[in-house]
C-alpha cells in the first residue's frame, strides 16, 4: 500500500504502540506527538496500550496550520512558501511537540488523507518525523494509496516504525554516551 523512503518498516499499530513504550520505558525516554492528517489517532493507538503514561505526555492536534506555527513554532515563512504537506514542516512539528511537552522524543504527522488535494500535493503524499535527543530526527516520505482511513492508519503505523527504528539505534549511542562513551 506504501512507497516510503528510508528504513521505516510498516509496523502493525497496535503491536507497534507497546514496541515504542516499551523500548522508551526501557531506556528511561518520554514521547510527545503532533498530529495533522492523523487527528489523534497516533495518540489513540499510545494510549490504548496498558501503562502508556508511564512514558507518553501528550500530543497536540495541529490540523489548521497557524496551529502548526503559533503552537509548535513551525516557521511562517517556510508554512507560506511550501504549505503545510512538507518534509521540513513535519520536521519541525516533531522537534517543536518535543520541545512544548519537554520529552526526549517527538513524533509528527502532516500530509494529504484526502478526498481532495492540498498545498499543490496529491492524496496519500505524506511525511512522518522523528525528533530526538542531540537533534537526532529523521523525516520519511510516503506515496501511500487507498480511501482516507486506509491513508491515516498507514501513516500511524508509519510514524510508530520510524520511532522504534530510531530508537533501536539511537538507544545504544545513548547509552555508549550515558556509560561515558566505549
Amino acid at each position: 500500500m506504501s512507497g516510503a523512503e528510508g528504513p521505516a518498516a510498516p509496523v502493525a499499530a497496535e503491536s507497534g504502540a507497546a514496541a515504542v513504550l516499551a523500548a522508551l520505558d526501557e531506556r528511561g525516554g518520554t514521547l510527545a506527538v503532533a498530529e495533522s492528517l492523523t487527528g489523534g489517532l497516533v495518540a489513540a493507538e499510545l494510549t490504548a496500550v496498558p501503562g502508556a503514561s508511564r512514558t507518553f505526555r501528550g500530543s497536540v492536534t495541529a490540523y489548521a496550520t497557524d496551529l502548526k506555527r503559533d503552537v509548535l513554532g513551525v516557521d511562517g515563512a517556510l508554512l507560506a512558501e511550501r504549505g503545510a504537506v512538507d518534509a521540513e514542516v513535519a520536521r519541525q512539528m516533531a522537534a517543536g511537540v518535543r520541545r512544548l511537552l519537554d520529552t526526549t522524543w517527538g513524533v509528527a504527522t502532516t500530509g494529504v488523507a484526502g478526498p481532495d488535494p492540498q498545498d499543490g500535493q496529491p492524496v496519500g503524499t505524506v511525511y512522518v518525523a522523528v525528533a530526538g535527543p542531540l537533534d537526532t530526527g529523521k523525516v520519511v516520505a510516503l506515496r501511500l494509496n487507498g480511501e482516507r482511513a486506509d491513508i491515516r492508519k498507514e501513516s500511524v503505523r508509519s510514524v510508530l516504525g520510524l520511532l522504534l527504528s530510531e530508537l533501536s539505534g539511537n538507544g545504544r549511542a545513548q547509552d555508549t554516551e550515558e556509560n561515558g562513551g566505549i
